[in-house]
């Protein structure tokens, strides 16, 4: 009888150990002085920042999503990565919140120590321009489990805030400003419908070239995900409210920071909604209603702000290169998003 080992089994250890050596390397790119432990050990440790009085942990957790399907057709793994670390950053950020450090997990059917290293890279990047240390993760190789060429990719990241600085969305009022942040694409929500309407549908590969973008349907879906931290770190003292464009659309994503007599009424005519969303929603007749719980058809982040308040931060918002939409106010009403012309 044949002697069964963990590499017959389908789990090589020696690849393991290449792919966690240059995942060591990227990482360590990423630290700081509050890192206290090397990539490795059983858990990581990070000394807090000084200077805070009351200091409020604020985390959150998500992964990249069918997106993922994108990498694994056109083989470019290190942009998801980056999507990711960019998700979460701006998830905490809504409440005020600057990133400390970020974990990731990369789960696999075999280890490819290039598809890995890749994927950590992109994550690197993404924590380097956050000023966010990617402190520890966990790759899992699972044979069996994901198909060839395939895997999942999630991560949590643990942020920090003065407690009277957190934005909670009480302060917000009728008569509030909302303006609207740019998106750089479907960011990392909607694939499911917009791949079954690209490549089902209308019979697309990721190769076509799409002449009313210049770019091919792969370059166009994989426009990384923006983060808002470095245009909104300055302003965050002007705000009364941010809210991150997901899953849901800005009808499911703007109530959840309203107070209690506070909806939102929003002018769609104050922006024009990207060619990549016309481009869906023509290929499918999807409604109307649909797209709008579906997709943030060009708005990535909404910014809540007092009238007195507006005009500056519209400045500073377009000295940074930004051309911020004012797409709306705050409304006596109960929570929810009124859409009007």
């Amino acid at each position: 009888m044949a002697r069964l080992t963990y590499a017959s089994a389908g789990v090589s250890i020696a690849a393991a150990d290449r792919a966690k050596a240059r995942i060591k390397r990227l990482a360590r790119a990423t630290f700081t002085p509050q890192v206290l432990t090397e990539i490795g050990g059983f858990g990581g440790l990070f000394q807090l920042p000084r200077g805070y009085r009351q200091p409020v942990l604020v985390s959150s957790m998500d992964g990249v999503g069918t997106k993922l399907k994108l990498a694994f057709q056109t083989g470019i793994h290190h942009t998801v990565g980056r999507d990711l670390v960019n998700h979460c950053v701006n998830d905490i950020l809504v409440q005020g919140a600057l990133p400390l450090f970020f974990l990731d997990y990369i789960a696999l059917g075999a280890m490819v120590p290039a598809t890995v290293a890749a994927l950590v890279e992109g994550l690197s990047r993404g924590c380097r321009e956050n000023g966010c240390v990617l402190i520890g993760g966990e790759t899992a190789e699972m044979p069996g489990f994901y198909a060839a060429g395939e895997y999942d990719l999630a991560g949590c990241i643990v942020g920090m805030v003065e407690r009277e600085k957190l934005l909670t969305g009480a302060a917000i009022r009728p008569g509030d400003v909302l303006l609207g942040l740019r998106s750089a694409g479907l960011h990392t929500n909607g694939y499911a419908l917009a791949r079954k309407l690209l490549f089902e549908h209308a019979g697309y590969r990721p190769s076509t070239r799409l002449r009313e973008f210049k770019a091919t349907v792969a370059e166009v879906l994989l426009a990384e995900h923006r983060s808002y931290l470095p245009l909104l770190r300055p302003l965050l003292p002007r705000l009364r409210g941010l809210a991150h464009i997901t899953g849901g659309g800005i009808p499911g994503n703007l109530p959840r920071i309203l107070p209690v007599g506070c909806a939102a009424e929003v002018r769609l005519s104050s922006w024009e909604v990207p060619p990549l969303f016309r481009l869906l929603q023509r290929l499918g007749q999807v409604p109307a209603d649909d797209m709008r719980r579906t997709f943030n058809l060009g708005i990535g982040m909404i910014c809540v702000v007092a009238p007195g308040q507006t005009a500056a931060v519209e400045r500073q918002l377009r000295r940074a290169g930004e051309d911020p939409v004012r797409m709306g106010e705050i409304v006596s009403g109960r929570r929810r998003v009124v859409f009007r012309p």
